[in-house]
């Protein structure tokens, strides 16, 4: 299934000048989930309605790793649009999309790092308008760059999550255990904007795509009865 972010993984490989391989196992892997065909999650993927959309600013190779989340994200949530950031250009069709009257853009930040004035805690939508999610998919230090470096979102509120579990997250990590990927992050934006099955699917999903890909890494058996899986049912 082609969607937003697989279609930015293609255009990112075609400027590559030297193919990208990613660690681990250089088996080959599923061109719909990214796991290698052994444990393949396709069948998994989860059917669910949302009224929220998701913005994804992705950092240079960030749709190329096989471990990114935002992908996941742009398999359950149907409207999700994904652009390269750049420093010194911005896709006009990412200018496009911030100035959609449908929109109540949110960009996703942490508060401490923001003017008090600009940060907000809570999903208040208006007008009809359907929230969208801006997120800047990458590690924390790119993220930080890319927040500092994009006066184009200086105009829009910033939503600050204060969740209280740590990450779940275990294929790459922070060294701060209140970072989380780019799914856990959309997953609680949803459920702030009372998206909330959507939410719990994502989260769900991202369990499975964890279990399985890290079976594939340690060649571990999965066993699909379990409750990783059995929590994700209820969406397929």
């Amino acid at each position: 299934m082609s969607h937003a972010v697989s279609r930015l993984r293609d255009q990112r490989l075609a400027r590559s000048i030297r193919p990208f391989t990613a660690r681990g196992s250089r088996a080959p892997r599923c061109p719909g989930c990214r796991v290698i065909f052994s444990y393949c999650l396709c069948a998994w993927r989860p059917a669910v309605a949302a009224r929220s959309a998701m913005c994804l600013l992705m950092y240079d190779v960030e749709p190329l790793k096989p471990t990114n989340t935002g992908w996941l994200i742009a398999d359950v949530i149907s409207d999700t649009s994904a652009f390269a950031w750049s420093r010194t250009t911005v896709d006009e069709e990412l200018l496009a999309l911030l100035e959609q009257e449908q929109w109540q853009p949110y960009i996703v930040f942490p508060g401490e790092f923001v003017e008090p004035q600009r940060v907000v805690t809570k999903v208040a939508i208006e007008d009809g308008k359907r929230p969208l999610f801006i997120l800047l998919d990458a590690t924390w230090n790119e993220a930080r760059k890319m927040f500092r470096k994009s006066p184009y979102l200086e105009r829009f509120p910033v939503l600050s999550l204060e969740p209280e579990q740590l990450s779940r997250y275990k294929l790459r990590r922070s060294k701060r255990d209140d970072h989380f990927c780019t799914a856990e992050v959309a997953a609680l934006c949803l459920e702030l904007a009372d998206d909330q099955q959507a939410a719990q699917a994502l989260d769900a999903y991202l369990d499975v795509f964890s279990a399985h890909y890290l079976g594939a890494k340690f060649q571990l058996p999965l066993d699909e009865q379990d409750d990783v899986h059995s929590r994700l049912k209820a969406f397929l």
